[in-house]
């Protein structure tokens, strides 16, 4: 079962110099963060915006990653690493990852990977073990403790709302220093704000994927 996503081609008119990923939240859909695309200035860049493989219990429209346990906490569990329909999407959204050079004819290392939310924990989750250029995690959080493969991201930018009512701010900033322990570089931002992609967000995520050498 292939991811299926929205493309948005480069708006040079030539082949990408670079691929922007960007997965949704829990309950929303490709179109959700593909609406935001045209208020990013990337015209080198090849858009991307999965849907998430399973369907929204509650809305006809809406896709998930995964489903919350009624326990859950926001907090990194190694069991709930195993449950079964988040290691269905951490195997299709790497597979899906691994295949974008064939389709795009853009490497790995030229690929920017970004999450709103659930998004964000998927992007930590796939994104710590891939050579990807960087990822931007907003508003998310690490559900599992994080696994770092050999040839991970060097850089790890976050950016979440003080007010959230989500996500609280206290398991970004516990998501934060499990990565620093971990000595992966984190660029760290706290927002006024609730749980939402304000235009502050969006001038970090132009701003850090300009500052990325293609």
């Amino acid at each position: 079962m292939p991811l299926q996503a929205i493309s948005i081609p480069a708006k040079t008119g030539k082949s990408p110099q670079g691929v922007f990923v960007a997965l949704h939240g829990w309950g929303a859909n490709a179109q959700d963060l593909a609406a935001l695309a045209p208020m990013l200035n990337l015209p080198a860049y090849q858009m991307l915006f999965p849907n998430a493989p399973f369907p929204h219990p509650y809305s006809a429209e809406g896709r998930v990653w995964y489903n919350f346990p009624e326990t859950f906490a926001f907090e990194a569990s190694a069991a709930f690493a195993t449950q079964p329909d988040l290691v269905e999407s951490r195997y299709l959204l790497t597979e899906w990852l691994r295949s974008l050079p064939d389709s795009t004819g853009v490497p790995l290392e030229q690929t920017v990977l970004a999450g709103f939310s659930q998004g964000g924990a998927m992007t930590l989750d796939v994104g710590l073990n891939l050579p990807l250029a960087g990822l931007l995690v907003l508003s998310g959080y690490l559900h599992a403790p994080a696994q770092v493969g050999s040839m991970a991201p060097s850089s790890v930018v976050m950016v979440h709302g003080r007010q959230d009512q989500v996500v609280p701010i206290r398991e970004a900033e516990r998501s934060r220093n499990q990565l620093l322990a971990l000595n992966i570089p984190v660029s760290y931002h706290e927002l006024p704000g609730g749980h939402e992609i304000s235009p502050r967000v969006l001038e970090i995520v132009q701003n850090f994927t300009e500052e990325i050498r293609l």
